[in-house]
């Protein structure tokens, strides 16, 4: 290429250059410097893009959650500043508590449960059973799991493929269908599949009435009784290691022995699954400071959040279950 050319191509590429360069420096330069509040670091924002915009959605998030953690009687700190006896306490204890608030806490009121029911699945039999409960005793009615709690179990039972279960406290049977019916989709080996403990044989005769109706009462076998006694008859008949799954709903202050002495009588990777845990919000409300179910809820579940033997999950569905997955 001649001389002259050569030139005139280089002086065109050194002025691209230059010019890549010069708007590269006005972008630079039309940038703010920023400290974010919560964090102290260094943050390079756009006056006018996405960047400027993010940081607003966080802050915004921030003082949200503050709030929410304030009007909850957490301290202003999150619990993000840990006192020695909270991190000694932290250390000893599998509990998640002392650590921050992640995310607001979901709050139901009654427009919001309804849309919960109204996405929950509940076979028409079911629903036949709580209006039957209802009229039967419309004060012990409470006692019964709601429908969302009734299909969690159904789907426990199909997950998990539970072939033999047990059930401490029956009431009306409404849990004890919900269980039941996902086992009619499978063939029968003439076996005992659930074993129903219960002390009121006029609750469980609203229970059987449901369970010859769905046509699984060839499946159950009745205990009516003391439920300790009736657990130990049934562990002398069938041994260790025998149930898939274990569900139990009855005399608060019986939790630690019914779930003793269920344990050995779980296989390997079945779950107890002991209900109202939560029991009406009274574990962390003074007024039942001295009443003996609060307290022996509370301390079932302060023990069983530190037991090896099981890996356990406190999950807020209905008014509180612990799973117990036996390891």
């Amino acid at each position: 290429r001649p001389a002259g050319e050569m030139k005139v191509a280089t002086r065109t590429t050194m002025c691209a250059a230059m010019k890549r360069k010069a708007i590269l420096m006005r972008a630079l330069t039309s940038r703010t410097t920023t400290t974010t509040p919560t964090t102290g670091r260094f943050s390079f924002f756009s006056n006018h893009g996405d960047d400027q915009r993010r940081y607003n959605r966080r802050q915004n998030h921030e003082k949200f959650t503050r709030r929410r953690l304030q009007r909850g009687g957490a301290s202003s700190s999150g619990g993000e500043s840990w006192s020695d006896d909270d991190k000694s306490s932290s250390t000893n204890s599998n509990s998640a508590s002392g650590g921050t608030i992640n995310s607001p806490l979901l709050r139901f009121d009654d427009a919001l449960y309804e849309y919960l029911l109204k996405n929950t699945r509940e076979p028409k039999l079911l629903k036949q059973l709580r209006e039957e409960t209802k009229a039967f005793s419309p004060v012990g009615a409470r006692m019964q799991i709601p429908p969302e709690q009734g299909n969690f179990l159904r789907l426990v039972v199909e997950m998990i493929n539970a072939e033999k279960i047990i059930e401490i406290g029956v009431f009306t049977g409404y849990s004890s269908l919900a269980m039941l019916l996902p086992m009619t989709e499978r063939s029968y080996d003439g076996d005992v599949r659930f074993h129903a403990c219960d002390i009121d044989d006029d609750a469980m005769a609203v229970a059987r009435k449901f369970w010859k109706a769905a046509k699984v009462e060839h499946m159950v076998r009745e205990h009516v009784g003391d439920a300790k006694v009736s657990v130990e008859h049934i562990k002398e008949e069938f041994g260790e290691n025998y149930f898939d799954l274990a569900f139990v709903d009855a005399d608060k202050r019986a939790y630690m022995g019914y779930y003793e002495q269920l344990l050995p009588m779980m296989k390997k990777g079945g779950l107890i699954i002991i209900d109202n845990v939560l029991w009406y919000g009274r574990p962390v409300n003074p007024d039942f400071d001295k009443d003996k179910k609060t307290i022996a809820i509370k301390e079932f579940n302060e023990f069983v959040v530190n037991d090896s033997r099981v890996s356990h999950s406190l999950v807020p569905i209905g008014d509180g279950i612990s799973i117990c997955r036996v390891r």
